[in-house]
This record gives structure tokens, C-alpha cells and sequence, in this order.
């Protein structure tokens, strides 16, 4: 499967810029544990897995995914000592109150790192958007997260898995 790239690509990186922080952004694997473990043969320095939703809504959004599986993906990494990272799409559909238990469940689950940025239809034949989240509200979500005790949280509508990502590496 694909994490052989993941582990293999992450190897050269550091023989060639051995100081290069690396940040990876993966599938669930089909909560595959073997792909795991060969992803762990070489660790990236954040491990991104992204949850894009709310569980109401992750059937229309990721169909072919697991809202459970993705979680305790996220958690089994951290056991391993990985610095995690998610994140999600407002504007498609979702309730305040589920945004803020899903930020409730991805802690419970170690997620040190979350993003939330704002859901942009790229096609017409994607969802479309729902409604554009207020800033007072990215700016409720990035409070709430600090509360809950995550080390980072990028909240705005420009937000995507990669902003600020530089920010999160420890040295």
C-alpha cells in the first residue's frame, strides 16, 4: 500500500536535509496497523490525518471512510510518541455544538494540533457550501481548543491542514 511511499519518501528526506522538519498528511489505511508501523519505521515529526466533519455528516463527505477510524488512528500514533494533527471543513452543513464535541472527541483521542478552515465548493458537482462561518465564530473555535488543551489551533476561513505549519514544529 501507500505508506511504503510515506515511510521511504520521509527516509530520503532526512539523509538528504537531515534538520528538515517534515509534517505528513496521510489516509486512514483502511485502519490497517502494519501501515502504521511502517510509517513509524520512519517517523515524520507531525502526523496530519484529516477528519473534514462532523460524524452527522461524514457519510456525504467521506464516503469511504470511518469517523471511529480515523480517531483511533490518530490516538494509536500518539501512543507512539507522534506529535498529532487534524482537521475539518465548516460551512457544510455542521451545528456549532457538533463542531466544539468533535474538538472534545479529536482531544480525548491526543490530537495535539487542529485546524478548521472554511468548506469551498471546488466543483458543482461537489457539496455545496452551506453557509460561510463568521470570523467571531473561527475565533470561538481557536478559544475553545486552547481550553480543551490542544498545543495549536488554526481557525479562519483561509485555514487549510498546512497553514502556519511551521509554527507547530518543535525544534
Amino acid at each position: 500500500g501507500g505508506a511504503a511511499i510515506f515511510s521511504k519518501t520521509i527516509e530520503l528526506i532526512r539523509e538528504r536535509l537531515p534538520e528538515c522538519s517534515i509534517e505528513i498528511l496521510i489516509p486512514d489505511f483502511q485502519g490497517d496497523e502494519s501501515a502504521f508501523e511502517i510509517i513509524m519505521q520512519n517517523p515524520p515529526d507531525i502526523l496530519n490525518h484529516n477528519l473534514e466533519t462532523v460524524p452527522r455528516l461524514y457519510h456525504a463527505v467521506r464516503p469511504q471512510a470511518n469517523f471511529q477510524r480515523s480517531l483511533d488512528l490518530i490516538k494509536w500514533f500518539k501512543a507512539k510518541g507522534l506529535r498529532t494533527k487534524s482537521g475539518i471543513m465548516v460551512g457544510i452543513g455542521e451545528k456549532t455544538e457538533e463542531v466544539l464535541e468533535l474538538m472534545k472527541e479529536l482531544k480525548n483521542h491526543n490530537c495535539d494540533i487542529m485546524t478548521i478552515g472554511q468548506y469551498l465548493q471546488p466543483t458543482k458537482t461537489h457539496l455545496p457550501v452551506d453557509r460561510y462561518v463568521t470570523l467571531e465564530e473561527f475565533a470561538m473555535y481557536k478559544s475553545e481548543g486552547k481550553i480543551l488543551g490542544f498545543e495549536a489551533v488554526e481557525s479562519g476561513p483561509l485555514v487549510r491542514s498546512s497553514y502556519h505549519a511551521e509554527k507547530h514544529v518543535k525544534k
